[in-house]
């Protein structure tokens, strides 16, 4: 049997989608009560149509291993941004081209910028718009003489002239020019000053949903136009609408739809459910066909290419006070019928073995279509059975 490498468990990590690859950078784990940070120096990628990870190292000017980092692609980069650390918060910038041709990764470090980037912080969210990489929030430090009124002080945390807290304020880096800004916004009320909240880009709007600030874990839905520089204020939204939570993901899967999935409520409990938010009616629907069996925090989500979400990683647990639950499977979500194309592999590779005489009459380019299906399920049985073997031997061990 062919051996099925599994990208390792983690939470507060990065992950893009480039073509038909899923990329993962960074995060962390627990082991014995301490946080220990994964290698920077590895690049996980699972292929969408076989359904394999494989881990790759990489070179060059690499970034000290983090957590919190904000991660997006943009012509084939991936770019990541602040983070913590060992010593403490971060506000660099690199990059990393993932259309290698000769299967060599080598960070980037981005130096020769102009303009002022943000002060350091980790938990903050990107919106990708006309090759800009633009910043919204997050949780870190500033000196005394960079307090705003974007910066809320957390109380309890300060020393000396180092204050800690969330922020609000928005950052826009041009990767082809390699310029830091700050635009002017010219309207609007912005959404209170954040971290752990998630973000999505609907045409040129950037939208933003929940996160925490002090003790207060929020629900609000807020949009800044791309283009003009203004804030929506708080959307007033029609019937029911998720529960307050951090640490949740928003995808966009459409046009005019967001698709809302976990996170950590304001009582503490780890969240399994999913929300599509359509901008048409403006309105939140519950999806009630999800496992409750499968809550996530500090995961990732990204959108396949047929409109599939697909969430990495994360917790189970409420990591302010059980961190021991972080996952290492990937959950796919299905937002839209798949095509007849898709459903055709699907049930071949399935039924591989029923139909081994007929595969290899196929035509040339279809035939590498259905060998990666066939691969795709072989490897999704043999992480059941290694799963289903895992439980009889706890089983057979506690009995």
């Amino acid at each position: 049997m062919a051996q099925f490498c599994v990208a390792e468990e983690r939470s507060g990590h990065c992950a893009v989608v480039d073509g038909n690859f899923l990329y993962v950078w960074g995060g962390y784990v627990s082991i014995e009560e301490n946080e220990v940070y994964l290698p920077n120096d590895e690049l996980w990628i699972y292929e969408m149509d076989s359904g394999l990870w494989t881990m790759h190292l990489m070179e060059g000017e690499l970034p000290t291993s983090m957590s919190g980092s904000c991660g997006a692609s943009i012509n084939g980069k991936l770019y990541i941004f602040g983070g913590f650390d060992d010593k403490g918060y971060s506000n660099r910038l690199y990059y990393v081209n993932l259309r290698t041709k000769n299967g060599t990764y080598r960070w980037k470090k981005i130096t020769n910028f102009k303009g002022q980037p943000p002060t350091p912080r980790d938990k903050l969210s990107c919106w990708v718009y006309k090759d800009r990489l633009i910043y919204f929030g997050g949780y870190g430090c500033r000196k005394h003489n960079e307090l705003s009124d974007c910066f809320d002080v957390h109380d309890a945390f300060w020393e000396g002239q180092i204050f800690w807290g969330w922020h609000n304020d928005v950052h826009v880096f041009d990767t082809n020019t390699q310029t830091w800004s700050q635009p002017a916004i010219r309207g609007g009320d912005p959404p209170q000053p954040r971290a752990a909240h998630t973000c999505a880009v609907l045409g040129n709007k950037g939208y933003i949903f929940g996160g925490r600030v002090l003790q207060t874990r929020m629900n609000d839905l807020h949009c800044l136009n791309l283009d003009t520089w203004t804030w929506s204020g708080r959307i007033s939204i029609s019937g029911e609408k998720p529960k307050d939570r951090s640490w949740h993901t928003l995808t966009p899967i459409g046009d005019d739809r967001l698709f809302l999935f976990g996170g950590l409520s304001s009582d503490n409990v780890p969240l399994s459910d999913g929300w599509i938010h359509s901008i048409t009616t403006n309105g939140w629907k519950q999806l009630t066909h999800l496992p409750k069996s499968r809550p996530r925090l500090w995961h990732t989500a990204c959108l396949g290419k047929e409109g599939e979400v697909m969430v990495f990683g994360g917790s189970k647990d409420d990591l302010h006070f059980m961190d021991t639950g972080h996952c290492s499977d990937l959950l796919i979500f299905q937002t839209q019928p798949y095509s007849l194309l898709r459903l055709c592999l699907d049930c071949i590779g399935k039924n591989a073995a029923l139909l081994n005489n007929q595969i290899p009459c196929l035509p040339s380019k279809l035939l590498q279509q259905v060998l990666k299906k066939i691969t795709f399920w072989a490897a999704v049985n043999h992480r059941q059975e290694k799963k289903a073997e895992t439980e009889r031997q706890c089983q057979l061990s506690t009995t």
